[in-house]
């Protein structure tokens, strides 16, 4: 799986500054050892989860993913990763009491998390699949502008303008913390290749609160980060055992 160049390995002693979000990227296929070390760290809440999934490689997954939000978090809170308490508001977004927040997101081999301070962050990685990405499915989830803009893109361009436009707005419900009780066609992305990412129209809000960037994840994925605010300087790290 190709890996784009912006991913590099993380400094010994982490820290945020303002304005800074940190985004880990992790391949969900691991090597044992660093499953085992990972799944000792979760509670039990966690593991039956984990249980939960029929085949093996998504109940591993499910572990590694779980298990690197652990161990992440802990470097900068510096503590144990077995020792972090998540809290879950109410449509599930877990949060830790401070000022640190964050959001996971993994998809097919790869797991994304991004983390900020004081301010609310939602990250999304897809697995690009061209027999997903149609007319039908947009109807289902987009907007009304976002389908025309759909539309108005040659065919070839379709497949990208489609997870970059699903990316962006999962991102944003991830980061309001509402989730999927927050319907998509309630709110405007721009989707076309030559338009800067950005939210613009959101039912009952300001979009001009919020700050929309697209991840360069490696080959056949999208991704996408939303945070409050201005547009963050972002960091990107890889994550190693």
């Amino acid at each position: 799986m190709a890996q784009s160049s912006i991913w590099s390995s993380p400094p010994e002693s982490l820290s945020l500054q303002t304005g800074e979000v940190h985004v880990w990227r992790i391949d969900l296929q691991q090597p044992g050892s660093l499953l085992e070390k990972f799944r000792s760290t979760l509670e039990a809440d966690e593991l039956q989860r984990a249980s939960r999934f029929h085949f093996e490689k998504h109940r591993s997954g499910f572990v590694v993913a779980r298990g690197f939000l652990r161990d992440v978090l802990s470097r900068y809170l510096e503590t144990r990763p077995e020792a972090l308490k998540f809290s879950y508001g109410d449509y599930g977004k877990p949060a830790l009491a401070g000022r640190l927040h964050f959001n996971l997101s993994h998809s097919h081999e790869v797991a994304l998390l991004a983390i900020t301070e004081d301010r609310q962050v939602g990250v999304d990685v897809e697995h690009i699949r061209a027999d997903f990405a149609t007319e039908d499915i947009a109807r289902r989830f987009f907007s009304r502008s976002e389908v025309e803009s759909f539309n108005r893109l040659p065919t070839e361009e379709q497949v990208a303008a489609f997870f970059k436009c699903w990316t962006r707005k999962e991102a944003f419900i991830k980061a309001t913390g509402r989730g999927f009780s927050q319907p998509l066609d309630e709110f405007d992305v721009t989707l076309a290749p030559e338009v800067a990412a950005a939210l613009l129209r959101v039912h009952e809000d300001d979009a001009s609160r919020w700050s929309i960037s697209d991840i360069d994840v490696s080959e056949h994925y999208a991704g996408a980060l939303v945070v409050e605010g201005p547009t963050p300087n972002i960091q990107y790290w890889q994550f190693s055992g």
